[in-house]
């Protein structure tokens, strides 16, 4: 992937828009988690309601713990399963706005994805709130063609590639008194 197509993605970002790209679980669609209205817009493309927060993907975990209250639980697993296909919900800091993860119980899903391009736009635009690039309850896509089928005109960059997976990642909320896996996914605990 070009610099100049990274660029591209930042200023969209920067500038509340919509960026799909692969991951290693599936093909992502991303906001600006410091943007309200672009947090919103991913939610209302992907036809998304309350009731399922989005989750945030980070480079590794000075982002993480930017954002969130890790213990010693979620540093192991993450140390462990990091970059890869693991999601640990956990409850943000109180500088976190609201409208990232679950305004409710105050958590967030967050990962690592272990997929180059991934990576490298997290590096340089920092954390993004991501979900699966597909409407809710359909298949997820898995490359960039699949995305725009499935999203369209919605987003406003599609940067090329391949997801390397083919199933989200497992989640594990670490806000309960024992672990507890919302969702299976490619590691197992």
């Amino acid at each position: 992937m070009s610099q100049s197509e990274i660029s591209k993605a930042v200023v969209h970002l920067g500038n509340g828009e919509l960026v799909g790209f692969p991951t290693d679980t599936v093909f992502g669609v991303a906001a600006d988690p410091c943007q309200e209205a672009a947090v919103a817009a991913l939610a209302n493309l992907k036809g998304r309601d309350n009731t399922k927060p989005l989750s945030v993907l980070v480079e590794y975990m000075d982002q993480a713990i930017s954002l969130l209250k890790f213990d010693d639980v979620a540093l192991d697993l993450a140390e462990q399963h990091w970059p890869g296909g693991l999601t640990l919900v956990l409850r943000r800091i109180e500088s976190v706005p609201a409208w990232i993860g679950d305004a409710h119980s105050r958590t967030v899903g967050v990962r690592s994805p272990d997929h180059p391009l991934a990576l490298e736009l997290l590096e340089v635009f920092g954390p993004l709130v991501v979900t699966s690039a597909n409407k809710s309850g359909a298949a997820p896509a898995l490359d960039a063609d699949q995305a725009a089928e499935a999203l369209g005109g919605g987003v406003a960059q599609y940067l090329e590639g391949t997801s390397l997976g083919v199933m989200p990642s497992t989640v594990v909320d670490l806000t309960k008194p024992a672990p507890l896996v919302l969702r299976e996914g490619p590691v197992t605990l």
